[in-house]
């Protein structure tokens, strides 16, 4: 258990897999928090409408693979965020010793999560999760929302397209002709000087 792959968790952006039978899958998300630290547990917020949502509710189990600034776009379209309901996304998986697989390349902390309690939350399910390995594996900047749409995302030239502002705390992102000076980050509650134009 390496303490150092929990502070590579904030505001990051994760790929979440899971396994069932002798099927993988895996897609990106961006909730995931270190809830309590004895035992050491996780919370991380799926999508319903998601085939790993539904492996994960059947087993239990998952691995959260935190990503690096050095991840291409192409990652994102392979997995896609909170979605996809196809089951083979890992090409030549590598797996820890839960046999889940994980992204080795572009992650720099692999945890592995076992369900201890999941909270219905409408569109989406909250697990709370105990961790049973958390491993780090290089010293890799983790890539936040604000860095993957600065310079990863590609940016679209649309004619007429809203102006976009993104909060540099957790990347969450305001679509208008100007950000309001009392505007308030609904995710991490910031206010509007943490928040730049892209």
């Amino acid at each position: 258990m390496d303490n150092k792959a929990f502070f590579k968790l904030s505001y990051g952006l994760f790929v979440l897999s899971a396994r069932e039978g002798e099927k993988d899958n895996g897609c990106i998300i961006n909730t995931a928090m270190q809830v309590t630290d004895h035992p050491k547990q996780l919370a991380v917020a799926i999508n319903k409408n998601n085939y790993t949502h539904d492996m994960i509710l059947h087993t239990g189990q998952f691995n959260l693979s935190v990503l690096t600034e050095k991840v291409p776009f192409a990652v994102f379209e392979q997995f896609g965020f909170q979605s996809g309901r196809d089951a083979e996304k890992f090409r030549e998986p590598v797996r820890t010793p839960n046999g889940i697989a994980y992204l080795e390349e572009y992650t720099n902390a692999v945890l592995c999560g076992k369900v201890v309690q999941s909270i219905d939350c409408g569109t989406h399910t909250l697990f709370i999760t105990e961790v049973e390995q958390a491993m780090v594996l290089n010293e890799e900047p983790s890539v936040t929302y604000a860095y993957y749409f600065e310079h990863i995302k590609p940016k679209p030239k649309a004619e007429g397209e809203k102006k976009k502002f993104v909060c540099e705390i957790c990347g969450f992102v305001y679509e208008g002709e100007e950000l309001p000076e009392d505007y308030v980050c609904p995710l991490c509650k910031h206010g509007a000087a943490f928040f730049k134009e892209i």
